[in-house]
């Protein structure tokens, strides 16, 4: 039986606590990534899913955040899944991405809609564990609004609907779900949603558990629970935290699991 950690956290474009990252200068977001990525390390995680994460922005340095992240992690595999593109001399490459200990064999990232700007989505991949694929899906819902992040949910379950038909015989487990959801559990809205549904198929869990302990914004004096990873039943979750930081205005959560 392997022992897995799984990191999700939204890094905000390694602009810290600064109101926006175009406030900063190049300089400051390598200095900022350098913390995100001794944060990594310390918590030994294996997996790592971001968000708002830049492959190539004026507006956070111009360079791959992702590539820097895997360069000072010792996690050798990476992915992005670019949800936001806009070209020009004020050229903007952003969305969702992996780091992972192993390989992936297979990833497919969809927009939820085509802005140029401040648009969301998911990356799903196929993680090449020695002891079987793992499915994860890495996603960030709306902020705004709650019908957006409803309509967003409703394009997720249609994916992995049509996902789990295409691939689940490589599947070691049910996929793993994790990010910032943009909505507490206890409210009717995706979080819940998605949680529903994933339970009419499997038995899962939505960690952290609810309680004060489970709130990752804002970071310097959490007051909300944004941020979650719904794991299958059968994954065995061992310990689940809220790192303390203030890397982002997100705090990561941390989840260590068995794969049975």
């Amino acid at each position: 039986m392997a022992r897995l950690r799984l990191l999700t956290f939204n890094i905000a474009h390694a602009r810290g606590l600064s109101l926006h990252q175009g406030l900063r200068v190049p300089a400051q977001f390598r200095h900022q990534l350098l913390k995100i990525a001794r944060l990594i390390v310390r918590v030994e995680a294996d997996i790592v899913a971001l968000q708002e994460i830049d492959e190539n922005s004026r507006w956070s340095g111009s360079f791959d955040h992702l590539q820097f992240l895997r360069d000072h992690t010792g996690l050798p595999h990476s992915i992005h899944g670019v949800n936001n593109r806009l070209a020009g001399s004020y050229h903007l490459n952003y969305g969702n991405g992996i780091l992972s200990r192993w390989p992936f064999v297979h990833s497919e990232n969809v927009p939820f809609g085509q802005k140029r700007i401040g648009g969301k989505g998911f990356l799903f991949v196929e993680i090449n564990h020695p002891q079987g694929r793992l499915p994860l899906l890495d996603l960030h819902l709306d902020h705004r609004s709650r019908p957006h992040r409803l309509r967003q949910a409703q394009r997720l379950m249609r994916f992995l609907d049509e996902v789990r038909g295409r691939r689940a015989a490589h599947w070691r487990m049910p996929p793993i779900l994790c990010g910032d959801l943009n909505n507490p559990a206890h409210w009717p809205d995706a979080t819940a949603v998605l949680l529903g549904y994933l339970e009419e198929r499997h038995d899962y869990m939505l960690l952290p558990k609810s309680g004060h302990g489970s709130r990752t914004f804002p970071s310097p004096w959490p007051q909300r629970s944004l941020d979650f990873v719904f794991l299958p039943a059968t994954g065995g979750a061992v310990h689940t935290e809220v790192v303390r930081s203030m890397l982002s205005d997100h705090r990561p959560v941390l989840v260590e699991f068995n794969l049975a």
